[in-house]
């Protein structure tokens, strides 16, 4: 009886039977490739989110540790105003003092000065003509400048209107009648240096120069006027090395750094990146993430 009710099942429908097995066979796997594409995907998406998460919690750090920093800075730039205003006013009671006595000295005392007190003697009197004569003239001595020349811009009474009104006979264009084959922008870079830590605030630093609003206008005007000029006479491929240099410790020295000209001392820096104090003027002007 068993074999005779098997053999009544068509083998049609045996074949369907296993065609409909071999369907869900491959829907079953179709399903399980499937559920496993999306489980990577998701895995992905995770990762990436956590990624973005950890970056955007780290970028809100560092937001917050400039904050305080700048909040501290401003906090310290406040505290130390009423003491840089009193420490300018001691000074300036003082350099008018030794000016006066500048003054009445006779030349014949003037001439026994070393060059330390001839410098001293200039800045006193505030005869910046005669004391970039005399930084010119000493060139060979220019260590005994670099000694004595912090020292002696502290004794003006204006130091940053005095190196403005000495150096502006050469820069930001050479005004002078006659023009020596030699050039002077080793003397206004150097003068420029050493006047950084005479207008240095007593609390911040240098970061901070204490230079008057009329005095720091000028000194963005002698910028911007080097700056047409450079444009004029073929641009960054023509400039001359001490030109360059001057320009940049110009506004370094007078804290006019000025964020639309970056790639402009970016370009400056890396055409004179041969110049030693290079690496120390793109840190100044604000190219240290551009050096990593």
């Amino acid at each position: 009886m068993g074999s005779e009710a098997a053999a009544v099942v068509p083998s049609s429908l045996v074949q369907d039977s296993f065609a409909e097995l071999e369907k869900q066979r491959e829907l079953l796997t179709c399903c399980t490739l499937l559920w496993k594409e999306l489980s990577h995907h998701f895995s992905t998406l995770e990762r990436g989110i956590e990624i973005k998460s950890e970056a955007l919690r780290s970028k809100r750090e560092s937001l917050d540790a400039s904050t305080r920093r700048t909040l501290d800075s401003l906090r310290r730039r406040e505290l130390s105003i009423d003491g840089a205003v009193d420490l300018v006013l001691a000074k300036l009671d003082e350099r008018r003092t030794a000016a006066v006595q500048a003054l009445a000295a006779s030349s014949a005392e003037a001439d026994e000065l070393d060059l330390a007190g001839k410098l001293r003697s200039f800045c006193t009197k505030m005869d910046f003509s005669g004391f970039f004569d005399l930084v010119v003239a000493k060139r060979k001595e220019v260590e005994l400048l670099r000694s004595g020349l912090p020292a002696a811009l502290g004794d003006c009474i204006d130091p940053a209107k005095f190196v403005i009104d000495a150096i502006s006979e050469v820069f930001p264009v050479d005004k002078r009648p006659v023009k020596s084959p030699n050039d002077l922008g080793w003397a206004c870079v150097l003068i420029l240096e050493s006047l950084v830590p005479v207008l240095a605030d007593p609390e911040l630093g240098s970061a901070r120069p204490l230079v008057t609003r009329s005095i720091r206008e000028r000194a963005r005007e002698m910028a911007t006027e080097w700056k047409e000029g450079l444009e004029q006479h073929g641009g960054i491929e023509s400039v001359k090395p001490p030109d360059a240099h001057t320009f940049l410790q110009h506004v370094v020295t007078f804290g006019i750094i000025e964020k639309d000209d970056k790639n402009l001392y970016r370009r400056l820096v890396v055409s004179f990146a041969w110049r030693r104090q290079m690496p120390k003027l793109a840190i100044s002007v604000g190219l240290e993430d551009s050096m990593e």
